[in-house]
């Protein structure tokens, strides 16, 4: 009997060591996870951290990029260092993080189509003939992209209806016979009111009347996104219904993409767009060629007549307004900036400085 009490005994101490042991070793696993975890998410936070800082100096680097540039030239030009991606990366390289990369861009906002200049503010309430003009020729690019998904989009709908979005004073007075107020806007699901005032957002365009998903995104080539800017307001002489600004839409030369050029050139003359863009980034080895100074150097161009020009209200040659992207990469993550910046000078002090415009974590527009 004692024996039997006794095997009995130690069976269960057994059974108590193992179940005490069985509850350590999960209790161990589970500590263990956790541990992991914690260490696992505290490195994530300090990669985001450190993706951020990145992402941020690549910004301010392009910024000083930029104020350097205002004082060594008077004209901004795909020839220069602030457009020359091995120029940049020197810079970047300089920027004193161990681990990671970073890729900057930077181009020039004002090489693009300026949208709000499509009216005359401050007025606000016609057409800025040189830009509709300008737009006519556009729109029409865009549209023989891809023939087959825009066969119902008419070129002067569309204008007209951009001009109707963008003028002020909404009082029904629609433009043309295919322009939309807000009588058509409140017809929608959801209904909703036309600014009636200048775009604030590219994404904005895709409210207005006619403009696509594949018009904005574009298909076969880039859509309306790539080729216009919200940007390029400057101070009007004059101030009309409490506005006193106005946008100019001088592209400039030295730095529009080549769909940009032919939307500047009358149709006729398309291919001087090509010769243009041709003759202003022709290289010997690692050097440009030509010199871009002026807004008339096009007129150097060997396939373009003499007595060829551009409409002057179309054209410049300098920006202060730029787009710098700055992509940061550690441990198979990455994070984007984009900011759009304004490059102006202190009353006070005379010095160059950037401005942000706008900040957003990711790619933009």
């Amino acid at each position: 009997m004692a024996g039997s009490i006794l095997k009995n005994t130690q069976g269960m101490a057994l059974l108590v060591t193992i179940s005490v042991i069985i509850v350590l070793i999960a209790g161990g696993l589970e500590l263990n996870r956790r541990v992991r975890a914690a260490v696992v998410s505290a490195a994530a936070t300090r990669d985001r951290s450190t993706l951020s800082l990145m992402a941020s100096s690549g910004i301010h680097a392009a910024m000083a990029m930029l104020v350097k540039d205002k004082s060594e030239s008077t004209i901004d030009s795909i020839q220069e260092d602030w457009a020359n991606p091995e120029k940049i990366n020197e810079v970047i390289a300089d920027i004193p993080f161990e681990d990671g990369q970073i890729t900057v861009t930077i181009t020039d906002e004002l090489g693009r189509i300026q949208i709000n200049a499509l009216v005359d503010y401050p007025k606000g309430r016609h057409f800025n003939e040189s830009q509709k003009i300008m737009w006519d020729r556009f729109t029409r690019l865009l549209i023989a992209q891809d023939e087959d998904v825009f066969n119902d989009l008419e070129t002067t709908d569309i204008i007209n209806s951009i001009k109707d979005w963008l003028d002020s004073g909404d009082d029904d007075a629609t433009t043309g016979l295919n322009g939309a107020e807000a009588e058509y806007y409140q017809t929608l699901e959801p209904p909703y009111q036309p600014a009636n005032g200048p775009f604030t957002d590219m994404n904005e365009l895709t409210r207005v009347k006619g403009i696509t998903p594949e018009l904005f995104r574009g298909t076969n080539l880039s859509g309306l996104e790539t080729f216009v800017t919200v940007y390029g307001m400057t101070q009007s002489s004059q101030e009309v219904d409490g506005k006193n600004f106005t946008y100019e839409g001088r592209i400039n030369i030295n730095t529009a993409d080549l769909s940009v050029l032919i939307a500047m050139i009358p149709s006729e003359n398309i291919d001087y767009a090509q010769a243009i863009f041709d003759y202003r980034n022709e290289k010997d080895g690692e050097t440009f060629v030509h010199d871009l100074s002026g807004d008339g150097w096009y007129k150097n161009v060997p396939e373009i007549p003499s007595d060829f020009t551009i409409d002057p209200k179309l054209i410049r040659n300098s920006s202060d307004v730029f787009r710098i992207q700055s992509t940061a990469k550690l441990n198979g993550t990455q994070e984007t900036v984009t900011a759009v910046i304004h490059r102006e000078q202190e009353k006070k002090t005379g010095k160059w400085t950037c401005r942000i415009l706008r900040w957003r974590v990711g790619k933009d527009e």
